[in-house]
């Protein structure tokens, strides 16, 4: 299947706030936890799912930090082996996907980074946007306005977000 195909197959659909996504990513956190109990981690909610009253992806983001020590290929098997589709690695970070079928979406979609601790910037995206509730639909309309332009180009629509989420980090280190 082609990259088109796929961006056709799976194109980005925003929804209003779910307060399902909460409980999902809280069974997702238990089900990893329980996963990668050999290893030393801390998993966390992120991405738009985690923040009420604006609309997001429904994809539930999870942050899963783990310590230097930590083998990461052996992480990547593990996680393999349990369904989840690695969709990038390197030395220090991981992508995983679940929920995506040979038809579309599943219920449930998620989508699993893995970091090494404190490569964590998206929890402080997160905080900012929770705690500054005009900055957030703000956001929101940016993401309104990227969608029709980009429903069928994942790449872009979240390089056309860019700014927006480096002026938000650039308040961090103030």
């Amino acid at each position: 299947m082609t990259l088109d195909e796929l961006w056709e197959l799976f194109p980005i659909v925003l929804a209003p706030h779910d307060d399902r996504w909460t409980d999902w990513a809280a069974e997702e956190s238990a089900a990893l936890s329980s996963l990668l109990g050999d290893f030393s981690h801390t998993v966390t909610h992120i991405g738009s799912t985690a923040i009420a009253g604006i609309v997001a992806k429904p994809i539930v983001d999870i942050l899963v930090e783990i310590s230097q020590e930590d083998d990461m290929p052996a992480i990547r098997r593990l996680m393999e082996t349990n369904g989840y589709i690695c969709m990038s690695a390197s030395d220090c970070r991981m992508s995983f996907n679940k929920g995506y079928t040979p038809y579309g979406y599943a219920e449930r979609v998620f989508h699993i980074h893995i970091h090494r601790y404190g490569d964590n910037d998206e929890i402080f995206f997160r905080d900012y946007l929770i705690s500054h509730p005009e900055t957030a639909k703000e956001y929101e309309r940016l993401k309104i306005s990227l969608l029709p332009r980009f429903r069928h180009n994942r790449d872009a629509y979240t390089a056309a977000k860019t700014d927006f989420v480096r002026r938000i980090l650039a308040q961090g280190s103030r």
